[in-house]
């Protein structure tokens, strides 16, 4: 029985005869009866019937060689395995030297044999696919997308980009400005002498520890920056919006125990997370489709097509009686009534509006949820809704007329206007309101 092996091109490489003792050249013959270990024999040992302890010269055998082809006819297994070696100590791409190794092929041989069946071989290109696909497959199960940041940018100095990142110099991996950066300073005047005493050499020693433990501080925030991926803020950012309000909310909470937990748990525990969120959405919406009576997604998009149809129609109602509510002007809703009404005749709505001088007026301001609503009393509410003006500016040109009537033991309107730089009729209405409630005096 005929077997056909192979091994390296180096002698030394290669099993010793049990005959005679020398390297083995190939082709040598392994006996197929005998071992482990592997009984080997050269052909001059084979051919004189050697034998020893329990192996015989009848025994079967197997003829050890490389001398065959295997991806290519003119190619043997042991020039396949050369030019393996060959590319392997030269580096891809030196085909002059791998030629140069192998001694029985040109430089174009060997690249285009090369090429042609470990690069471009599609036996090769499906094996490398299905590996990928069953590393694939081992993460399939796991529902955490988790994508590492990215290599930050290297803009140029003083540029946009680099004012955007803090002053991050990725090639030095620092900052232009580091945080705690007159630490050093502290140092400065610091020099040790034989001659100092006890105490004082243990008070720059101090000093001396504070500004390590302040190094290390420095050293441990550029760790988290970089580790989090916070030197391109502007791209963390919007990596923070593409999660859903909710998820938003936990990133913000979450953002002070990212230290403590390391960049990819904290991640993993977002999206984690968001996948949580998503689920609880979907399953949600399953449970609307089933209370309906929804048993196909056919009739759920027809659901949610008409479901979105009454939110639009109730959306519009809202909005009509929320301007209703805030005019509080009659006669401008008899004249906006009235036009209505010549349109709907056929009449020229112009004819109706010569008839009035007036100008509609501004519902007053709604002061819920302002800040500064909370100061004013209900005289100071009743002047911002009508003048439409903000809690925080009203109470801003106050002190600034107060301040300036203390100063002048009185104040004039033409005054008022060059203090606060508003509507001049905004201005008359505050400044008799303040003359009124006796805030200030006339000068």
């Amino acid at each position: 029985m005929d077997r056909l092996g192979s091994f390296s091109n180096d002698p030394s490489d290669k099993p010793p005869c049990r005959g005679c003792s020398s390297y083995l050249m190939e082709p040598y013959i392994k006996c197929a009866e005998c071992g482990p270990p592997p009984f080997f024999l050269c052909l001059q040992c084979f051919t004189r019937g050697f034998e020893y302890k329990k192996h015989q010269s009848d025994h079967t055998y197997e003829i050890m060689t490389s001398d065959f082809p295997v991806l290519d006819p003119s190619w043997t297994a042991q020039e396949e395995m050369a030019l393996l070696e060959a590319v392997m100590d030269c580096g891809f791409g030196n085909w002059q030297d791998v030629a140069n190794q192998m001694c029985t092929k040109t430089k174009e041989e060997c690249e285009k044999h090369y090429m042609k069946h470990f690069i471009n071989n599609p036996l090769f290109a499906s094996t490398l696919l299905n590996l990928k696909q069953a590393e694939a497959a081992k993460t399939a199960d796991t529902a955490i997308p988790f994508h590492s940041a990215d290599d930050p940018p290297r803009p140029a100095f003083d540029s946009l980009l680099s004012r955007d990142m803090a002053g991050y110099m990725p090639a030095r991996a620092d900052f232009i400005e580091e945080f705690d950066n007159y630490a050093e300073w502290d140092l400065r005047d610091i020099d040790f002498v034989e001659d100092d005493s006890d105490i004082l050499h243990a008070l720059k020693m101090a000093v001396v520890d504070i500004y390590h433990s302040r190094l290390k501080e420095r050293q441990r925030r550029k760790k988290i920056i970089r580790d989090h991926g916070l030197v391109n803020l502007r791209k963390f950012r919007l990596m923070e919006r593409r999660y859903p309000k909710e998820v938003q909310d936990l990133y913000e909470t979450m953002r002070r125990f990212a230290r403590i937990v390391g960049p990819v748990e904290h991640d993993k525990f977002i999206e984690s997370h968001a996948l949580e969120f998503e689920l609880r959405r979907e399953i949600k919406r399953l449970q609307e489709y089933r209370t309906a009576g929804i048993t196909n997604f056919c009739s759920a998009r027809t659901y949610d097509h008409l479901k979105k149809t009454r939110e639009e129609e109730r959306l519009k109602r809202t909005m009509l009686s929320e301007v209703l509510q805030y005019i509080q002007d009659s006669s401008a809703c008899q004249q906006w009534l009235r036009r209505q009404a010549d349109i709907d005749s056929g009449l020229s709505p112009s004819v109706l509006m010569t008839s009035n001088s007036g100008r509609r007026s501004a519902p007053p301001l709604n002061l819920t949820g302002l800040p500064g609503t909370e100061k004013l009393n209900e005289k100071e509410k009743e002047l911002c809704q009508v003048v439409r003006l903000v809690p925080g500016a009203y109470l801003e040109y106050k002190s600034a007329l107060l301040n300036e009537c203390n100063k002048q033991g009185g104040l004039r309107l033409a005054q008022a206007r060059a203090l606060i730089k508003i509507d001049v009729n905004k201005t008359r209405k505050i400044y008799d309101f303040l003359i009124r409630e006796g805030y200030i005096t006339k000068a």
